[in-house]
């Protein structure tokens, strides 16, 4: 399945279908950059590397790379993304399903950035969709179990490869300059950060790009009547877009997310930035690379955690902390009956 842009343009203005959805996933996609793309320049931003404007440009510039690159590379995210679910053959049915998923995604999305709280996008979409897929099928039918465990795989990893990562990068920085006068090393840092900032960026492209683009291109095939596509190949201009609808969100609605990872969880110098920003875009490069979808909210707070605790656990914000993982926990069976209850209304409506 794919679509060049000529005739996707051209099918917006005689397939409402196509228009209804295409307009749904771009708000998922733009509340992703508020939500998820911040986690990648928070740190950056907190510890003064670089101005908020500076970091909305350099991610804006990685993102489209991240995305581009590891399409290129390896395309299994959105290969998982999009064969997670089955909304069944009928394409009008399946396409009402996954309008109503994406309105659960965006509502709970929404929901947690006005309270400044990093959600995950990504389990946000899973569980959106497969709350969906069970509304359609009337049970756990519609969902694949094969492509769910690599999202279990990929929690785990983001979580405890993030911390564990963050965690010994950061006492083996301070070893390496235990002799070092502090103040000789901060511009070293400080550039350091920059290129991990630019590196999750790159590698938030990379992971959240693909997942996007694979629903997007589930959306299109639906409009266009076809239920049963099992393979895409994904065009150039979706990345472009995927990429701009990220950036706009973050340079609208990202510093309340920027806020809360880079400077409520953890009071972060330099140098323990970087290493928050090394770990866990190293821990993405990895999950890619597998083609395991992971949450870059998780693998970069995670990282944030395992910093700040290589000192002292009390340099952390538990409190913070505490929210964010009810957050996690509460995503999956949230959003995943809002996707339920969304879906069952509009089938009784459509």
């Amino acid at each position: 399945m794919s679509i060049t842009f000529t005739d996707f343009f051209s099918q917006l203005f005689t397939n409402p279908s196509l228009l209804v959805i295409s307009v749904l996933i771009s708000g998922v996609i733009l509340v992703n950059g508020w939500t998820d793309a911040p986690n990648a320049i928070a740190t950056c931003v907190s510890t003064r590397c670089l101005s908020p404007k500076k970091s909305i440009i350099m991610a804006a510039i990685f993102n489209f790379l991240g995305v581009f690159t590891m399409t290129l590379i390896n395309s299994t995210v959105a290969q998982t993304i999009y064969n997670i679910v089955d909304f069944g053959n009928d394409s009008v049915a399946a396409l009402t399903a996954l309008s109503a998923a994406l309105v659960a995604i965006v509502t709970w999305a929404v929901l947690a950035w006005l309270f400044g709280i990093p959600t995950s996008e990504s389990h946000a979409l899973i569980a959106g969709l497969s709350g969906s897929a069970i509304a359609i099928q009337g049970g756990i039918a519609g969902i694949n179990g094969a492509e769910w465990i690599k999202v279990l795989y990929g929690m785990v990893i983001s979580t405890v490869l993030g911390f564990s990562m963050g965690y010994s990068i950061t006492k083996l920085i301070e070893k390496i300059c235990k002799r070092i006068d502090r103040r000789k090393t901060i511009k070293f840092f400080k550039a350091t950060q920059v290129v991990g900032g630019a590196s999750m960026a790159f590698m938030h492209g990379a992971q959240d790009g693909q997942k996007f683009m694979g629903v997007f291109l589930l959306g299109v095939s639906l409009a266009n009547g076809v239920g049963n596509a099992t393979t895409f190949a994904i065009p150039l201009w979706l990345m472009l877009l995927c990429s701009f609808l990220m950036t706009l969100g973050t340079s609208i609605g990202g510093y309340k997310i920027i806020k809360t990872v880079g400077m409520k969880m953890a009071k972060l110098e330099p140098y323990q930035g970087a290493a928050a920003d090394i770990s866990s875009a190293a821990c993405l490069m990895i999950s890619s690379v597998s083609g395991v979808p992971v949450s870059t909210t998780h693998t970069k707070t995670t990282a944030i955690m395992g910093v700040g605790a290589s000192k002292r656990l009390s340099n952390v914000n538990w409190g913070v902390v505490k929210e964010m993982v009810l957050a996690w926990v509460l995503t999956f069976p949230g959003c995943g009956l809002l996707g339920y209850i969304a879906t069952q209304v509009f089938m009784k409506i459509f």
